[in-house]
């Protein structure tokens, strides 16, 4: 009777209570479900995202390093360079560009001179090119911080990459200027005037001759 008197009045509503809660609580879990369902689809994304990607950067990696080590020695005449990563983790590491010049024992970009660390990045921007060239390739004054040694190794190797790309660059080295079939240029006849001249190359010696 003690333990009756202890549960006190009867909650006459308790039936339509349970099952209005019940109702809820089903909604509630289906709603867990989803969310649980929807997390473990884009944690399955992103792991295949993640492998995806690793795979993407390994190739690309072993690509353009493969390209380095080809380009870096036809413009130095000799020499390595290659790609070194700074982690095992594809997603996280860094790239370190390691450039030796022929007779030196550099080890590390940042210790070659300015012509060199200008020629060694074109070597790495031209091998990124390869990956995915498109039909003419602009430079813009690359060669103004090159001395005339420097300049002759770009020419080498813009020559070469002209067998299966047009480039189109802008210089003031006369050296440069004699490995172009086209030279076009700005000049001002009269003060204020400016006036734009085309050469083709070819046509001004066969003439000449």
């Amino acid at each position: 009777t003690t333990s009756i008197q202890r549960l006190g009045a009867v909650n006459l509503a308790a039936v339509d209570e349970f099952e209005e809660q019940s109702k809820r609580k089903e909604n509630l879990d289906a709603q867990h479900q989803d969310l649980y369902a929807a997390l473990e689809t884009l944690e399955a994304a992103m792991r295949k995202i993640d492998k995806e990607t690793r795979s993407r950067f390994k190739v690309t990696f072993d690509k353009v390093n493969g390209d380095l080590k080809m380009l870096f020695p036809k413009v130095f005449g000799g020499g390595m360079a290659y790609l070194e990563l700074t982690d095992d983790d594809m997603l996280d590491t860094g790239v370190t560009i390691m450039a030796r010049p022929p007779g030196k024992k550099n080890s590390s970009i940042h210790l070659l001179s300015g012509g060199e660390k200008a020629l060694t990045a074109l070597s790495l921007v031209f091998a990124i090119f390869r990956l995915n060239p498109a039909p003419f390739c602009l430079l813009d004054e690359v060669d103004a911080p090159l001395d005339d040694a420097n300049v002759g190794r770009f020419c080498r190797l813009v020559s070469q990459m002209s067998e299966t790309v047009q480039f189109i660059y802008i210089t003031h080295n006369k050296v440069a200027m004699e490995m172009a079939t086209h030279l076009s240029g700005v000049t001002m006849a009269e003060p204020g005037v400016s006036r734009m001249v085309a050469v083709d190359m070819e046509q001004a010696l066969a003439i000449a001759e």
